[in-house]
């Protein structure tokens, strides 16, 4: 398997494949892999001739309080997971490669931005945004595969290669849980067990926000309530209904939107949601 710590000879081998007819598979990561990264990584095997892998903690979308020195870093194990599942070549480059003295360009994507974790953490998309270009612009992907337990981060990401007309598919896939529920993160290492059972609220408060909108519940408010009663134990950062792929909020539930909710549990923050499409004959 083929690494690279710079994006000249990434790209030069993304070229080569490209010159033989191949299309590239991408996963961009932070590393820390679990299974819900292994269901990115097999999708890009599957799904294309050769698959890349991103190994990059970011230090751009961590504003200065946030986790970036505690981050895991697991490369050598995440490497070996990597081999397992197909992965032909892995790009880890080093901050100095990725943001060299005097580096000042930055990529905003605007509007939907604004709302759940853009409104908590301002500086995060312009991070994400940035750093999802530049792997772009190194790996030269046909198709990059985000999982939905980032669902705003996906949108964000499908706004930005429509936008600058990056050429890329944009593969997003569903949410992988452990057995009780909880969605599978990196961040899950950092959760003791009795903060790990409290947790578990984030999830059940979305199973019944799923009932309830499978039985014909269409009023948001009465959706948020529902997950907000559930979410004991834990200080909620947001709970929002909004279009899947506008991120605005709405006043009824209509065409296919996204539940997100953000909270801390002691001193770990954690995201999951819901997807939803209501029925084409619903007024």
């Amino acid at each position: 398997m083929n690494v690279f710590h710079t994006a000249d000879p990434m790209r030069a081998w993304s070229e080569a494949q490209r010159a033989a007819g191949k299309t590239i598979g991408f996963t961009p990561t932070m590393g820390a892999l679990h299974a819900g990264h292994e269901s990115l990584m097999r999708a890009a095997a599957a799904q294309n001739d050769v698959s890349v892998l991103s190994i990059y903690v970011n230090p751009t979308q961590f504003a200065p309080h946030e986790d970036f020195n505690q981050y895991p870093r697991t490369l050598d194990a995440d490497s070996a997971l990597a081999a397992r599942v197909g992965v032909n070549a892995i790009y880890a480059p080093a901050d100095a490669a990725m943001y060299p003295p005097g580096y000042a360009t930055y990529v905003d994507v605007e509007r939907i931005t604004q709302r759940l974790c853009g409104g908590s953490r301002p500086h995060f998309f312009r991070g994400v945004a940035t750093v999802v270009a530049k792997l772009f612009n190194a790996v030269r992907p046909h198709r990059a595969y985000f999982g939905q337990k980032d669902a705003q981060q996906a949108a964000v990401i499908r706004r930005m290669t429509r936008d600058l007309d990056l050429g890329i598919e944009i593969v997003e896939m569903p949410i992988v849980r452990e057995p009780d529920g909880l969605a599978m993160s990196s961040r899950n290492k950092y959760l003791s067990p009795g903060e790990r059972q409290r947790a578990l609220c984030l999830s059940r408060g979305l199973a019944l926000a799923r009932d309830l909108l499978n039985a014909g519940e269409r009023d948001p408010q009465t959706i948020i309530d529902t997950v907000r009663n559930a979410m004991n134990g834990v200080d909620i950062d947001y709970i929002e209904l909004v279009d899947a792929e506008a991120i605005v909020p709405l006043d009824r539930v209509r065409g296919t939107v996204l539940l997100a909710v953000a909270a801390r549990v002691g001193e770990t923050r954690l995201i999951d949601n819901i997807k939803f499409t209501a029925p084409d004959d619903e007024e």
